[in-house]
């Protein structure tokens, strides 16, 4: 399965029922407030009841990943962020050693091949530091690669749409 997850809309139309595009500015995802519930009370499953509970099985089942995102200092911005955060569900509260760091454990979660367009009007420290959090987000993540795009707002949709004909259906 190949997942779509953007912070605004985008025009794109999907007819692959392989691909799933999930516009998160659409939905209402709140803030995780760290409880670890999803680790001990309702193991896999988050105890807040919002639209996330929705968009992480996907990202779980996905093996292949595009995440749009608006990038302010250095960072995913909020909607993405909040996203992410909130799919802690898909890993476990144990840890392993992974090249010399501890990384949680993933439950029945696909290796990823993820593409992550970076959007905005972005200095070159703050690249420096998206490719770095990319980087150590990776591990937890479970992507056996990635690639980091940087584009403007402006070719954004382009951008999207030339990574999308790229994936072979």
């Amino acid at each position: 399965m190949k997942l779509i997850l953007s912070d605004k809309p985008l025009n794109i139309s999907i007819e692959n029922k392989e691909i799933k595009y999930i516009d998160l500015s659409s939905l209402k995802i709140t803030n995780c407030v760290g409880c670890f519930g999803c680790w001990t009370k309702t193991p896999g499953k988050c105890v807040i009841r919002d639209d996330a509970t929705k968009v992480y099985p996907y990202i779980a089942k996905s093996d292949t990943l595009l995440y749009v995102s608006h990038v302010k200092y250095g960072c995913y911005d909020t909607i993405m962020k909040t996203m992410l955060e909130r799919a802690i569900p898909i890993q476990q509260a144990f840890i392993r050693i992974h090249n010399g760091e501890t990384h949680h454990i993933q439950r029945d979660v696909a290796p990823k091949k993820a593409t992550i367009i970076a959007y905005g009007s972005l200095s070159k420290e703050e690249k420096v530091i998206f490719k770095e959090l990319v980087s150590r987000n990776s591990h937890n993540m479970n992507f056996e690669s990635y690639n980091i795009i940087f584009t403007s707002e402006e070719n954004l949709q382009k951008t999207v749409q030339n990574e999308v004909a790229k994936w072979k259906y």
